[in-house]
C-alpha cells in the first residue's frame, strides 16, 4: 500500500478585495473546518458547496471558532482562494517505476516535490498522470456522478506482465479494468505511454498499440513520450533514446495513425516533439494535432509555439485546446483550480513582463539588444524562428541543464543555479527574456527567485504570441529612437 499523506484543514491564502468572502469578514490565514457543516475533501468539493447563493462556514482563527455567513448570487466567486488542493490526504503512488523522475531528483528541494502522487483528483485538477493501481469503485461513482474529467492516464504497456514489469507493481496487470470503465461511461481520458528503450519500445510498443485499438479507442489522445533520464538516475537498464531509435518510435507511430485515421477517423497516437528533435525530422504539420488537448505533454508544442508567434493565439491556433500544468506544481505552487486557473507566478511571484532586478539595480533600455533564455530543446525550436525576423539584436541563449544533467533539456526544469552560470558571463544592460513556466511561486525548483540572477530578467509567458509581444516592444522602442535622431 501507499503512504497516505495527511493534509490540514483549507488556509485562506488571498481574499479578493470587495467579495463576498470579504465582506462577510473572511481574512487571509483563516481555516475553512466546515461549509454548511460538512467537511470538504478537497477543492473539487468545495467548490460545489460554495456555489451556493448562502454559504455558512465554521472558521478557525487565532485558535478561535467562529461561525461566517457569506451570501451571494448563486454560481458567482466566494473571493477566496485557499492553500491546497487536497484537503484530506494524498493518494500515493505504490508503483515502482524504474523510469520516474520522482526517484532521478536531487537531493535538497522541497519535500513536496518528492511526493509520489497516484491520485485521479490530481489528474483532474492539475493533468498529473494517474495508473489507475489505486483506483476503487467508489472513485469511478464520484468521477461519473461529478463529471470529472478529463483524466490522465499513464498506460506504458497494454499486455498485462508487460505493464507489471513496467510498474514493477502485481495490480498493473489489472487496473487498466477501471480504464475501461471510465470510457464506457464516457469519460474523456487521455493516455501516456513513456518509452524506455529496450524495454517496452519495438514489437512491444506496437503491441501497446495494437491493445489500445483494441481495447481503448475511445481514448481521446494517446501521448508516446521520451524516457527522461537524469544524472541522479540509478536504475541501470534506463538510457537515454539514440537517434535511430528516435526515428524508429515515429515510423511505428505514423503508421499506427494511418490506421487509426482509417478505422476511426482520426489519428488517436501522436509522439511527442521531442522525438523530432531528436530524429532531426520537420515536426508533423499543424492539422495533425487538431483538437489534441496535450501540448503540455510535449506534443504538438513547437507547431503551436510557431502559429502563435506569427499569426497570434486566437487566429493561428483555433481548435488547438491547451492546458497549463505542471509536473512539480501537484502538491505545492500552483494555483489550487490547477490547470482550470489562469497560469499566474504566485501571490508573492512576479508578473507578466515584470523586469526582476538585481543589484546593482539597472533597468535595460527597451530598445536594448535582447537575450531569451531557454532550454537547449527549446532553441531548436526558437533559433529558426527568431532567425526569421531578420534582426541582428535578437538571439537565443540555450541554457544546459547540468541541475539535473542527463537529457533533461526541457525549459520548466530549468534552475536559477544554470542559469545564473550562463547569465554571469552575458552583457550588462541587454534585455534578458524569461519564460514563467520554469517558475512557481516566484521561485525556481533549485528555490532560487529571479532576483538573485547576475542580470535583469523579464518574464514572459511562454507561448509565442507573448514571446513576439516582448521582442515587439523592443522593435518599436528601436525604431522611436531613430526617428528621434
Amino acid at each position: 500500500m501507499g503512504i497516505l499523506v495527511a493534509m490540514s484543514a483549507p488556509v485562506v491564502v488571498a481574499v479578493t478585495a470587495g467579495s463576498p468572502a470579504e465582506r462577510a469578514g473572511v481574512v487571509p490565514g483563516d481555516r475553512l473546518l466546515t461549509i454548511d457543516d460538512r467537511v470538504p475533501r478537497d477543492v473539487i468539493e468545495y467548490q460545489l458547496l460554495v456555489d451556493a447563493p448562502v454559504v455558512r462556514m465554521s472558521v478557525e482563527r487565532g485558535g478561535l471558532h467562529r461561525e461566517v455567513v457569506v451570501e451571494k448570487p448563486a454560481g458567482s466567486s466566494l473571493g477566496i482562494e485557499v492553500d491546497s488542493a487536497l484537503f484530506d490526504r494524498v493518494r500515493t503512488c505504490d508503483n515502482h517505476c524504474e523510469f520516474c523522475f520522482i526517484y532521478q531528483l536531487p537531493p535538497g528541494l522541497r519535500r513536496s516535490l518528492y511526493v509520489k502522487d497516484d491520485d485521479y483528483r490530481l489528474s483532474f485538477l492539475y493533468g498529473n498522470f494517474t495508473t489507475l493501481t489505486r483506483f476503487t469503485e467508489a472513485d469511478l461513482e464520484r468521477v461519473i456522478s461529478e463529471g470529472l474529467g478529463p483524466l490522465y492516464v499513464s498506460i506504458h504497456a497494454t499486455h498485462p506482465e508487460k505493464r507489471i514489469e513496467m510498474l514493477r507493481n502485481r495490480r498493473g496487470a489489472t487496473s487498466l479494468r477501471w480504464l475501461t470503465a471510465l470510457l464506457d461511461h464516457g469519460v474523456v481520458v487521455h493516455g501516456q505511454v513513456v518509452v524506455c528503450p529496450g524495454l517496452n519500445d519495438g514489437a512491444w510498443l506496437e503491441d501497446t498499440l495494437a491493445g489500445i485499438a483494441e481495447r481503448f479507442s475511445d481514448l481521446s489522445s494517446v501521448c508516446i513520450v521520451p524516457l527522461g533520464v537524469s544524472r541522479h538516475n540509478d536504475e541501470p537498464r534506463m538510457r537515454a533514446h539514440t537517434t535511430s531509435e528516435a526515428v524508429d518510435v515515429i515510423e511505428t507511430v505514423e503508421a499506427w495513425q494511418e490506421r487509426f485515421l482509417a478505422g476511426l477517423g482520426r489519428r488517436l497516437v501522436h509522439a511527442a516533439d521531442e522525438y523530432y528533435l531528436l530524429a532531426r525530422r520537420q515536426f508533423p504539420a499543424l492539422e495533425v494535432y487538431a483538437g489534441v488537448d496535450m501540448t503540455e505533454d510535449g506534443v504538438g508544442m513547437a507547431r503551436v509555439f510557431e502559429q502563435e508567434f506569427w499569426k497570434g493565439a486566437d487566429e493561428g491556433t483555433a481548435g488547438m485546446p491547451k492546458r497549463s500544468s505542471g509536473f512539480f506544481q501537484s502538491v505545492d505552487g500552483a494555483p489550487a483550480l490547477g490547470f482550470r486557473a489562469p497560469r499566474s507566478c504566485g501571490l508573492s511571484g512576479p508578473t507578466t513582463g515584470e523586469v526582476l532586478l538585481t543589484k546593482p539595480r539597472v533597468r535595460p533600455r527597451r530598445d536594448a539588444p535582447v537575450a531569451v533564455l531557454t532550454s537547449e530543446l527549446g532553441a531548436l525550436v526558437l533559433r529558426p524562428l527568431l532567425a526569421s525576423l531578420g534582426r541582428d539584436d535578437v538571439r537565443v541563449l540555450p541554457v544546459k541543464n547540468r541541475y539535473f544533467g542527463g537529457n533533461v533539456g526541457v525549459t520548466g526544469l530549468l534552475v536559477g543555479e544554470d542559469l545564473a552560470r550562463v547569465l554571469d558571463s552575458q552583457p550588462v544592460g541587454h534585455r534578458y527574456l524569461l519564460p514563467d513556466v520554469c517558475l512557481s511561486k516566484g521561485r525556481f525548483l533549485d528555490g532560487l527567485e529571479p532576483a538573485e540572477l547576475p542580470r535583469p530578467v523579464e518574464v514572459v509567458p511562454a507561448d509565442g504570441t507573448s514571446l513576439r509581444s516582448a521582442l515587439e516592444i523592443g522593435s518599436l522602442a528601436s525604431a522611436t529612437a531613430g526617428e528621434l535622431t
